[in-house]
């Protein structure tokens, strides 16, 4: 797996994250290799959580479709979890 597309997923994610969130500051993405896929980690405030999950979860799986998407082209699989 080549670790460009994955940089750039992660920078795509930070940047996602923090124009949802009242904290951008402690906006965190980490990668994490498992197998042949690459794990999102998104880290954010606990009190900015409901802002990343959005009603219903609409923004979670509306980020975590972007991401499929843009690492399919990149051709990489990378999901993407959202730590609380």
């Amino acid at each position: 797996m080549s670790e460009a597309p994955t940089v750039g997923l992660v920078d795509m994610v930070t940047a996602l994250a923090k124009g949802l969130v009242d904290h951008p500051d402690q906006v965190r993405v980490e990668s994490d290799a498992q197998g042949e896929t690459t794990v999102l980690n998104l880290f954010v405030a606990p009190e900015d959580l409901g802002q990343v999950i959005g009603r219903g979860g609409r923004i979670a799986r509306a980020l975590r479709l972007i991401v499929r998407e843009a690492a399919f082209r990149s051709g990489v699989r990378v999901s993407l979890e959202i730590v609380d």
